[in-house]
C-alpha cells in the first residue's frame, strides 16, 4: 500500500527558509502527478504547487518565485523548498499524489509550518 509521510515543518522567522519533505513508502513512480497543498487554521485548503498531466508545474501566484518543488527519485521523496517565508504562509502543508493509472488520490497527514517573529 502506498503511503505519503511529510516532515520538515516547524517554526521559522519571516524571511526565513524551510524545506518540506514528502516520502513515499513505495515507489514515487506510483504517482503520475504530485503536488503540495496547505491549509491555515480556520481557512480552506489551497493549492501551493502541482504537477500537471503535461509534465509541467503550476505554482500559486502567492508563492511564485519563493517556493520550488523538486524530487529525489532515488530516495522516493518529494520536496518543497520555501524561501522568503511570510506570516501568510503559516499552515499545515500536505503532499498529494495521483496514481499514474486509475487516478486514485493519496494524501499525507501534513506538517505544520509556523512563521512568526
Amino acid at each position: 500500500q502506498v503511503q505519503l509521510v511529510e516532515s520538515g515543518g516547524g517554526l521559522v522567522q519571516p524571511g526565513g527558509s524551510l524545506r518540506l519533505s514528502c516520502t513515499v513508502s513505495g515507489s514515487i513512480f506510483s504517482f503520475g502527478r504530485m503536488g503540495w497543498y496547505r491549509q491555515a487554521p480556520g481557512k480552506q485548503r489551497e493549492l501551493v504547487v502541482a504537477e500537471t498531466n503535461g509534465g509541467r508545474t503550476n505554482y500559486a501566484d502567492s508563492v511564485k518565485g519563493r517556493f520550488t518543488i523538486t524530487r529525489d527519485n532515488a530516495k522516493n521523496t518529494l520536496y518543497l523548498q520555501m524561501h522568503s517565508l511570510k506570516p501568510k504562509d503559516a499552515a499545515v502543508s500536505c503532499c498529494r499524489g495521483v496514481a499514474a493509472f486509475g487516478d486514485e488520490e493519496y494524501w499525507g497527514q501534513g506538517t505544520r509550518v509556523t512563521v512568526s517573529s
